[in-house]
C-alpha cells in the first residue's frame, strides 16, 4: 500500500474543496485532494448557475472545470475515486486510509459536501434507477413526452422541475405546504410555466410500480385524504444530509449531523476543518461553499505555522 504524507488533506472535491486546495497551495504548504467520485461535486451535475459573480449564466460542469484548473496551476495533488475506509481525526499525524493508500496529513479540511434526504417511503429505494432519481438534469431526458413528480417546495426542487419541462408532458411539483420556499424569481417562471402542475399540502406515502414507477400515493396533510397519480417518474428535492459517514463521533455535529464549526472553519479538533455544505451553515450555495473553503485553508496554514513555531 502506498504512503503519502501532506501538510493539508482536504476530504472531497467540489467547490469547497478546490477553494481551499488554491488557499491553502498558495500558502506554501503541501497539499492534497481526496474524493470518492471524480472530482468537481455537486455543481457539476447542475445545467447552469446563474448566481455564481461574474457569470451571468454558466454550466456547472464548466464552472468546476474552471476550478480544477485553478487548482492544477498551484499544482494541488488530487487523488480521485478513492474509496476511503478509516478515518482517525484525533492522532498526529492525521491518517486518512482508503483502498489503495494511507494518507497521513498535519490538518485536514473535511469539504465532502451532503447529499439530497430521502423519503423514506415504501417503494423509494426498490426504484431508484428505474424511476427514482435524484438528478434532474442526469436523468431528465429519459421522461421525453412522460409525467413525472417533483417532491419539494425549495430553490432546488423548483429549478429541477422547470429544467424536467423540457423533456416531460407533465411535472407534478408535491409540496407539503401551501408556498413555496423558493426565491421568488424562481418562483415566479414556475407558476408561469404551463406544464407545472402544482399540488399543495401534501406528501408522498409510497411509490409504486412494476419493473418501473408507475404511481405514487399522496396524503394531503390537512385533510388526510388519501389519492394517487400516475407518473413515470419522482425526483424528491426535500433537503440534504451531510456526507460525514466516516467520522464516527470524532467531531461535534448538530442533531442533523453537519459539522459544527467557529468562524475560522475549525472543528472541536485541532487541525482538523469543516467547510463548505458538510458543515453547520446558514446556506449552501458554490459560492458560499467557496468561500468556506478560502477560510478554512487559511486558518490551516495558521495552524501549521503554529507547529513549526513549537518545533523551533
Amino acid at each position: 500500500m502506498k504512503e503519502y504524507n501532506f501538510d493539508t488533506v482536504i476530504l472531497g472535491g467540489g467547490p469547497a474543496g478546490f477553494a481551499a486546495g488554491i488557499y491553502a497551495s498558495r500558502g506554501a504548504v503541501s497539499t492534497a485532494m481526496i474524493d470518492i467520485n471524480v472530482m468537481g461535486g455537486q455543481p457539476s451535475n447542475y445545467l447552469e448557475l446563474e448566481n455564481y459573480p461574474g457569470f451571468s449564466t454558466i454550466g456547472g460542469f464548466e464552472l468546476m472545470e474552471k476550478f480544477e484548473e485553478h487548482a492544477d496551476k498551484f499544482g494541488v495533488q488530487k487523488f480521485q475515486m478513492q474509496e476511503i475506509e478509516r478515518i482517525d481525526l484525533l492522532s498526529n499525524p492525521k491518517i486518512i486510509l482508503t483502498k489503495e493508500a494511507e494518507f497521513r496529513a498535519k490538518t485536514v479540511i473535511i469539504a465532502t459536501g451532503a447529499s439530497p434526504m430521502k423519503l423514506g417511503v415504501p417503494g423509494e429505494i426498490n426504484f431508484v434507477g428505474r424511476g427514482v432519481s435524484y438528478c434532474a438534469v442526469c436523468d431528465g431526458a429519459f421522461y421525453k413526452n412522460k409525467v413525472v413528480a417533483v417532491v419539494g417546495g425549495g430553490n432546488a426542487a423548483v429549478e429541477e422541475a422547470m429544467y424536467l419541462t423540457r423533456f416531460a408532458d407533465r411535472v407534478y411539483l408535491i409540496h407539503r405546504r401551501d408556498a413555496l420556499r423558493a426565491d421568488k424569481i424562481v418562483q415566479d417562471r414556475a407558476f408561469k410555466n404551463e406544464k407545472i402542475q402544482f399540488v399543495w399540502d401534501s406528501v408522498v406515502k409510497e411509490i409504486k410500480g412494476d419493473n418501473l414507477v408507475n404511481a405514487i400515493v399522496i396524503q394531503n396533510v390537512k385533510s388526510n385524504k388519501i389519492s394517487q397519480i400516475d407518473v413515470d417518474g419522482v425526483f424528491p428535492y426535500i433537503g440534504m444530509m451531510p456526507n460525514v459517514d466516516y467520522i464516527n463521533g470524532q467531531l461535534d455535529q448538530d442533531k442533523g449531523g453537519f459539522i459544527l464549526t467557529d468562524e475560522t472553519m475549525k472543528t472541536s479538533v485541532d487541525g482538523v476543518f469543516a467547510v463548505g455544505d458538510v458543515r453547520h451553515t446558514p446556506l449552501r450555495q458554490v459560492i458560499t461553499a467557496a468561500s468556506d473553503g478560502a477560510v478554512g485553508a487559511v486558518y490551516a496554514v495558521k495552524y501549521l505555522e503554529t507547529l513549526t513555531e513549537v518545533a523551533v
